[in-house]
This record gives C-alpha cells, structure tokens and sequence, in this order.
C-alpha cells in the first residue's frame, strides 16, 4: 500500500531526519502508529494527515535555512520567538502558521 499521506510521512522522515517519535509528537499520534505510515502500511488520515502535511511544508522550508540535521533539534527546543514554545507542539496543536511566520522571517529576514 503506497498512499500519498503515508509518502508524506516517509519524506519527513528521510529529508527532514525525523524520527518517528517526533512525528508522533507533532501529528498526536502514537510512534506505533507512525511507524506502520513508514512502512505504508496504513495512512493518517483527518486531523493526523492534515498535521503531516503541515509538518512537510515546515521541513520543506526548513530544508533552505538550516542544515537537515539540525531540522529535528530546532523542530523540539523552545524557540524564543516563538513566546519559548516548541515548534513540534505548535504544530500539534493546530498554530501551524506561527511556525510558518517565523520561518518566513528566516528564509527572508530583510522582509520583516
């Protein structure tokens, strides 16, 4: 079974250097569960593949301001910027678009 949400996952994963766990975090679900949408055994599907899809445009964009290694560590640390939240739990909970302003500033800090 190959779906395009369950693809989505797996790039994340590879390009992004997101594990499982973080994915989990980010979509609220379990790494069990992210673990089969790596195999493409299954597919997120409502709330969970909207957040996989948020959490693919961010990796995208993160892909042009830092390192692929470092996307998982600014992914989980408190950004200050962001009021010392965690762009994964921003994520999670749905304010998507805070994470996506403040990465605009990075890839174009002379628009702000």
């Amino acid at each position: 079974m190959s779906t395009a949400f369950a693809d989505e996952a797996v790039r994340i994963h590879r390009r992004g250097n997101l594990s499982d766990r973080v994915i989990a975090h980010a979509t609220g679900a379990a790494p069990s569960t992210v673990r089969g949408w790596l195999r493409r055994a299954s597919e997120p599907s409502g709330t969970r593949a909207d957040r996989v899809a948020e959490l693919a445009s961010i990796v995208e964009r993160l892909e042009r301001v830092v390192r692929p290694e470092y996307i998982p560590v600014w992914m989980s640390k408190p950004i200050e910027a962001l009021d010392d939240e965690k762009p994964v739990d921003l994520i999670r909970r749905g304010d998507y678009r805070r994470v996506a302003a403040l990465i605009n500033e990075l890839e174009d800090p002379g628009a702000v």
